[in-house]
């Protein structure tokens, strides 16, 4: 059986998201990140072309790293300032129907407890159509600002998280037994107090001893998507993740880690057909070739090399401000994110990136490939992608938004429509059931979450 694609729209609550500059772009409304009306009509143009979701990337703290100040940041607004995505949610679930929700959620600055209550919210009021992005953070900048001097060790935080998770599953699946909500008007009942269980937990993070304030959600555990590609990032997604999201430039690095993620999961037991890979990937259309080039051409003349860096010293933790734009980038240990360092530096050993090519690349969609063509062209390079890497399905990344969301809704979908490759509708139920079909909208019995269920309840 053909595998169909699926698509997640990649965007952030600020300026341009990863495409450093093209908010001066005219066809760019990304400026009005901090009003409603973008993200109601981005959203509606989504649900237009069958986007599985949204996926909303985050970070806490600025982009520093770079001449060790946040002025180049500011000047060109490399994702700063950045607006909390969880608050448009709700107001994007109301003008849709089907759309998925992702969100990202740093955990190293979350309590545990006011975060599962704030996530079961969010799975009520959207119908069962929120997923979680699982981080961890990569910057020392967020960790000042939650009063630290630095950010946890690399590996020490995915330690940290392990406990975490625990500790929310604990309150999602099992402090609440699935008969326990009862309104029961004629008597006067609400909840059957038995039915509703403490969660004591004494861990070497983190302690609770608490009721989960939310009764259960149509999830109860939101979708869980992780997008750490590090080794111990690989150990992490295999044992939680069920959507996992992958940045790297071409398809000889992605299809390892692929394959490399898929073992993990077999090895302790879980279905590897349960974790879905999503990978990074910008998409430029025009009705012709030429069109689609000229528009590619014009995009890239509003690229800020100097946001482009930005981002590039935040996300590696190297300061390409001492660099000459010639020089190339060499590999450093440190405790920012790995994923985007190994990309350009030990993924792929036949090449080496000099700090131009890695600005040129980034400048438009991040650190994913860039296809430009027809729809027919655009579709035949996204199969092969998808026979070359074994991946699921696309974080779609943007050079202008909406509008190139919009092409994708009004030119891409039909073709890959019209080849069987896509969905000609959505599924019924909540976002666990649009991704896996499982006719269960409850986390499987393989994932460790059900081992806080109750006997007998659950799936």
């Amino acid at each position: 059986m053909t595998k169909q694609i699926r698509l997640n729209a990649f965007a952030m609550n600020c300026v341009a998201h990863q495409s450093p500059g093209l908010w001066t772009h005219p066809r760019d409304r990304t400026l009005d990140y901090n009003r409603l009306p973008y993200w109601l009509d981005l959203a509606k143009a989504l649900e237009r072309g069958r986007f599985d979701g949204l996926f909303l990337a985050d970070v806490l703290g600025v982009y520093d790293v770079f001449g060790n100040s946040p002025d180049a940041a500011l000047r060109n607004a490399a994702q700063t300032p950045a607006n909390e995505p969880l608050m448009l949610i709700p107001a994007m679930a109301a003008v849709t129907q089907n759309l998925g929700f992702g969100v990202t959620s740093n955990l190293s600055f979350e309590p545990p407890y006011p975060f599962a209550r704030r996530m079961s919210t969010l799975d009520h009021l959207t119908d069962g159509r929120v997923g979680w992005n699982v981080v961890t953070g990569y910057l020392d900048s967020a960790a000042r600002g939650a009063g630290k001097d630095r950010q946890t060790a690399h590996d020490d935080r995915y330690d940290i998280a392990d406990e975490y998770m625990e500790l929310v599953y604990k309150l999602w699946e099992g402090s609440w037994e699935d008969d326990a909500v009862l309104r029961d008007r004629a008597r006067g009942i609400f909840a059957d107090p038995s039915k509703v269980h403490r969660i004591v937990h004494e861990g070497t993070n983190y302690k609770l001893n608490a009721i989960h304030l939310s009764e259960p959600s149509p999830q109860r555990t939101p979708v869980l998507y992780q997008a750490g590609t590090s080794p111990r990032g690989r150990k992490f997604a295999a044992q939680h993740a069920e959507c996992v999201f992958m940045s790297g430039p071409s398809a000889k690095i992605i299809g390892p880690r692929v394959a490399a993620i898929r073992a993990l999961a077999q090895e302790i037991g879980r279905n590897p057909a349960e974790i879905l890979m999503f990978s990074m990937m910008t998409i430029i259309l025009g009705r012709t070739e030429a069109e689609a080039k000229a528009k590619y051409a014009d995009y890239r003349a509003h690229i800020a090399t100097e946001g482009a860096l930005a981002l590039m010293s935040g996300w590696m933790g190297v300061d390409f401000s001492t660099y000459d734009l010639d020089q190339k980038v060499r590999h450093v240990q440190n405790d920012a994110g790995r994923t985007a360092l190994d990309n350009v530096t030990r993924a792929d050993p036949d090449r080496v990136w000099t700090v131009r090519e890695v600005v040129e690349h980034v400048g438009i969609g991040g650190a994913g490939p860039v296809v430009v063509g027809t729809p027919e062209k655009v579709a035949d390079d996204i199969e092969a992608w998808f026979e070359q890497t074994d991946v699921d399905g696309l974080n779609v990344a943007f050079a202008t938004s909406p509008g190139d969301f919009e092409d994708i809704a009004d030119m891409l979908v039909p073709e890959l429509t019209k080849r069987g490759r896509y969905k000609s509708e959505y599924a019924k139920g909540t976002l666990r059931e649009k991704l896996f079909g499982t006719g269960s909208a409850r986390l499987t019995e393989q994932h460790p979450a059900s081992r806080y269920r109750h006997a007998g309840k659950g799936g």
